[in-house]
């Protein structure tokens, strides 16, 4: 099957699920309608199948242009411009294509003219970018994510709604100042509360600890709340000059762990470590004794959960305070990751670094 079937596909989906365009009426507001750039990075929602009932998909074969041409509905809340940062499944997703994805997304919010960012990514690792941006974005202006759990050519896939609907939100007024959000399956997550819950079902984002920020039905938009923890503009971080990311490693504790695989990623060149603890952080009395001895040279070393839903706080059955250890937070391992790493860009100590993570 062609691109260009796809991209036909894709339409008479939208085309049966909006019926008509519901909801884009009483978005749109009178006069010039507000430009909102839309960055493609692959994924799900740009991907393909040879059959439209089949699991197998490859990611990435739709261009931006594609996209937003398939939704023409969204061209009634936002005037769109599109571009392909990359085209990847996010599995793939690196240091590389983030560090050019955060620069793209300041330089755009730095425009007068454009009052939201779109960017549409895969569902594998959409979190750690969201999260990511959260932390490095230096604007107020919405910056929405969005993806799909499955491809363009799927039967009812998910992909032409979400993208949809995330062009609502970024065109939202009521969106300014609320940090990075990401709008799936009618849900707008803070990107700071949101996890991967199950791998293929279409609901499988949530956000268990603080709850959604709010919710979108063709392009309604409700909110609840405001994001957790300090975010974009109100962040401490920055990339000015940064060309690389400190190395950091997650290491996941188990029945009778020893310090081998501790030892070993920072043998290996990590600055830091999370571990995805058993229960509240906890590792067995040997891999802590390899933990603390690598926190005693400088090593950052995060306590983190492998546990889906709930808090690491500090020496409830660990004393951090004598070890030299961190404790995540609410932050699940692969967010406890993302922002160690840019905690490290500086020199710091556990306890600013402990810091850090009660703050953000």
């Amino acid at each position: 099957m062609s691109k260009r079937h796809f991209t036909l596909l894709f339409v008479a989906i939208l085309t049966a699920a909006l019926s008509s365009g519901v909801g884009s009426s009483r978005l749109a507001a009178q006069g010039e309608l507000p430009n909102v750039v839309v960055l493609a990075t692959g994924g799900t929602i740009a991907g393909a199948a040879a059959s439209d009932v089949q699991a197998g998909y490859t990611s990435g074969q739709l261009g931006v242009d594609q996209l937003i041409a398939a939704v023409p509905q969204a061209k009634k809340i936002a005037t769109l411009k599109g571009e392909q940062i990359s085209n990847i499944g996010s599995q793939d997703m690196n240091d590389e294509v983030w560090l050019k994805l955060a620069k793209r997304v300041n330089e755009l919010a730095a425009m007068p003219n454009v009052k939201g960012v779109v960017i549409t990514h895969g569902t594998d690792t959409i979190e750690e970018t969201s999260y990511f941006l959260n932390l490095v974005a230096k604007t107020d202006k919405p910056i929405v994510l969005t993806g799909s759990m499955r491809p363009a050519t799927a039967l009812s896939a998910d992909g032409p709604l979400n993208f949809f609907n995330a062009v609502a939100v970024a065109a939202s007024p009521e969106s300014v100042g609320r940090g990075v959000l990401v709008v799936l399956n009618d849900w707008v997550h803070g990107a700071a509360s949101l996890t991967k819950t199950s791998t293929t079902a279409v609901q499988t984002f949530m956000s268990p600890l603080s709850g959604l920020v709010g919710t979108v039905n063709y392009g309604k938009i409700e909110f609840n709340r405001a994001p957790v923890g300090r975010h974009t503009s109100k962040s401490e971080f920055s990339l000015n000059g940064v060309t690389a990311l400190p190395r950091v490693d997650i290491i996941m504790a188990h029945e009778n762990m020893d310090g081998a695989l501790i030892d070993a990623a920072v043998a290996s060149g990590a600055k830091g470590l999370v571990i995805a603890g058993v229960g509240n952080g906890n590792l067995t009395e040997s891999a802590l004794k390899a933990l603390a001895a690598q926190a005693t040279k400088g090593i950052i070393c995060v306590r983190a959960s492998r546990v889906a839903v709930g808090r690491v706080d500090r020496n409830v059955e660990v004393d951090d305070n004598k070890l030299g250890l961190v404790a995540s937070q609410d932050k699940n391992p692969q967010k406890a990751r993302v922002l160690l790493r840019l905690a490290l860009l500086q020199q710091r100590t556990p306890a600013d670094v402990q810091r850090i993570f009660e703050e953000y």
